[in-house]
This record gives C-alpha cells, structure tokens and sequence, in this order.
C-alpha cells in the first residue's frame, strides 16, 4: 500500500487518462467516483442520491458521473487514482486506511462497538468526524461514513459455533493487520484475498471461509458454496467515501460545502436501505439453504481482547479507543459525541 509518494506505473496512469477526475464542461464541474461495490448495494444507491442531491445544491453547476462494480479498478487502485489526482472519489473499507492513518486501526477491532447505536454515535460525533481528515498528507480527505453492518465469519463444511470451530480454517481477510491479528487469536489461519477473487477461492479450496456482513455474503453470490454463516458479529468495520485533496483543493468553498452537504445527506438515506438489505439478505441466504448460527458472543470476545493491551505503548491510539469506549449512548442525542 502506498504510504507517501505514490509510485504509479506509466500503463496504470495512461490506462485511466481519460477518467479525468474533475472535468469542466460548460461550468458544469463533473466529479468521477469510483467503487467496487454492485449498482444493486445500499452504498451505491445512496452514492446516486447523493448525486441528485449535489446537481440541486448547486443549480446544476456540479455532477457526479459514478462507476460501480471495480470498472475503473478494486480499492488499492482506486487510491492510487485518487492520490494523483486521476479520479476525484471512491469508497474504501475503514480497514483500507490503516497504512495511510494509523488511527483507523481502531475502528476495525472486534468488540470496539457495543451495538449499531454505539457505532454511529462514535462516527457522527467528534471523534469520526476528526478521523475522516486524519489522511490529508496521503492526498485523501473522507467526507462521511457509511454503514457496512456486522463482519461474521462464513464457511464451507465447518460449521462455526466457537471460536474453537476455527482451528485450523484458512479464513479469508482483507489486507488488514487487525483483521490478520484477530483471525490468528480466534484460533483461524488468516489469508488475505482480494474480495473479487474470493469466489474462486471459496470453490477451489484455496481457503475454507471468510468473514463478512449479510449484503455482501449475499450479493456476492458466496452463500453457493459456503452453507454456514456464523453472526458472532466481530467486528462494525464502516465504509468511507473519499475525495482527492487535489481535487478537493481545486474546488471553491461553495462547491466544497454543496458536495459536503450532499454527502452528509446521503448517509441516512444509506443506513435506512442498509438494513432493509441485511433482512432481506439473511432472508434469502437461508431460503437458499444456508445455517444461520447464533454463536454465544462471550469467547469471541475473551479471546480478542488482548488486541485491546497490544495499544497500550500507543498513548494516541489507546487514548481513542478508551474515548470510544466512554461515548454514552444513552445521551440525548443533541450531544455531538459524548466524549
């Protein structure tokens, strides 16, 4: 992952040329946003409304011409995009941002959330909202979050009911040193795979499972060769939508403040078609002939929690995670964050 000078290849920046990320046609400023996720996931229909939302902010003087389904590439190039400024905004898992700011380590530690409402009050408040410009010295300013549900595991022949069901599982992550330290302490061997080759593997035996939430379980067509689904619910790792500091930089403050307002507007719209698509994904992953499986949470969490010591050397990181344990939910929800 690139950490500082982003090193593209001749081929790469040719490649994407006439993806240009900011284009002037007529006063009309078009913004190119590219992600990997299908036209039919909550994420991209909110990315959509967003768009609709930006064109009226700004009397049509602003659109959003948006490529789903990797077609301008999978996350790490799409970063890359947006570090030279070749594309203006992408979504990328929390996860994806640890190697440009450390702080998002955090978000993607099981147990980190008590519950959704935990999570959103953390993320809407200070704390999420200070973490989303932690990335500006990489090229890379967030906007907002989006909901990503629940990570629980996923496997082929191997029914998980404990953790001690993972011994010896070749479990697939995402390139997250978190997500590798928590599959090792579950007792599963991790292998990160890129999630557009996840399929094949699952088929092939390449690994015996993976972890995530019911929408992309679902719509990424898994559940066909993995029959158990586990909702140990270890990890709320959210999404992030991202914009090119160059092409932030090049937009006047009107324009950044319609784009930041259709972002901010985007995200209940988001959650509210996020949890339709998670009933309506474990719905038809069980029609389908998968086990759902209600774990006992309990040794999940006792076998993770020595991920939580590992940061106590960190005074920054251990310092947020204490801050995100003390944010009160039951706050009224006027205070911004409840540090």
């Amino acid at each position: 992952m690139i950490k500082s000078k982003p090193i593209m290849s001749f081929l790469l920046l040719m490649g994407f040329f006439i993806f240009s990320s900011c284009q002037q046609h007529q006063k009309v400023t078009v913004l190119k946003l590219g992600h990997s996720l299908a036209p039919t996931n909550s994420v991209h229909k909110a990315m959509v409304y967003m768009g609709k939302r930006l064109e009226k902010l700004s009397g049509g003087t602003m659109k959003l011409e948006i490529y789903p389904s990797s077609q301008l590439g999978g996350e790490s190039q799409c970063l890359e995009l947006l570090q030279i400024g070749s594309l203006a905004m992408t979504k990328v898992s929390a996860a994806a941002l640890e190697g440009f700011a450390p702080e998002f380590q955090v978000l993607s530690l099981p147990y980190i959330f008590k519950d959704k409402a935990h999570a959103f009050k953390v993320l809407d408040g200070p704390i999420g909202q200070g973490m989303l410009k932690q990335a500006q010295k990489f090229w890379l300013r967030g906007l907002c979050y989006y909901d990503a549900g629940s990570r629980s595991f996923y496997t082929k022949d191997t029914p998980i009911n404990s953790p001690d069901d993972l011994n010896g599982l070749k479990i697939r992550v995402m390139k997250s040193k978190t997500a590798v330290e928590m599959v090792k302490l579950l007792g599963g061997s991790p292998t990160p795979i890129s999630f557009g080759e996840l399929y094949t593997a699952l088929q092939g035996g390449v690994v015996d499972g993976a972890e995530n939430n019911p929408p992309s379980f679902y719509l990424s067509h898994h559940y066909e060769v993995c029959k158990y689904y586990s909702l140990d619910e270890h990890t709320m790792v959210p999404d992030v939508l991202l914009i090119s500091t160059i092409v932030w930089n090049k937009l006047t403050p009107q324009q950044q403040k319609w784009l930041q307002e259709a972002a901010n507007e985007s995200v209940p719209v988001q959650r509210k078609l996020w949890a339709e698509s998670e009933k309506e994904s474990l719905a038809a992953v069980k029609k389908a002939g998968v086990k759902i499986i209600h774990p006992d949470k309990e040794p999940f969490r006792d076998k993770v929690k020595g991920m939580y010591e590992q940061y106590k050397n960190d005074s920054t990181l251990y310092s947020l995670i204490k801050r995100i344990q003390a944010v009160d939910t039951l706050k009224l929800s006027g205070d911004k964050g409840g540090e």
